[in-house]
This record gives C-alpha cells, sequence and structure tokens, in this order.
C-alpha cells in the first residue's frame, strides 16, 4: 500500500489557494483588494465544490 501522489491533489490545491489568497486580501483596507479578495474567495469556493463532486 503505498503513498498517493501529488498530482492526486492537485485538484484540491488549486481552489484551496485562490481561498487563502482571497482571504488575506480582504484583510487589507483597501477597498478595491477588499473587492478582488471576495472575488477570489467565491471563485475558489465554487471551484472548490465543482471539483468535489467530480
Amino acid at each position: 500500500m503505498g503513498y498517493p501522489s501529488f498530482s492526486d491533489y492537485w485538484n484540491e490545491l488549486e481552489p484551496a489557494v485562490l481561498v487563502v489568497i482571497g482571504l488575506l486580501l480582504l484583510v487589507f483596507p483597501e477597498p478595491a483588494t477588499s473587492a478582488l479578495g471576495a472575488g477570489l474567495v467565491l471563485l475558489g469556493v465554487s471551484w472548490w465544490f465543482y471539483e468535489w463532486g467530480r
């Protein structure tokens, strides 16, 4: 019984990185970065749910 390879988890890593970057941008008080961060969080969460069903 071997360990799973990194490529098995690549689909879960990409949306998680988008969510983390989006949350970091939401922390900055600039309205433009907050809007971009909220957009990245929504994109990451929707992408995560899309990949979850596959």
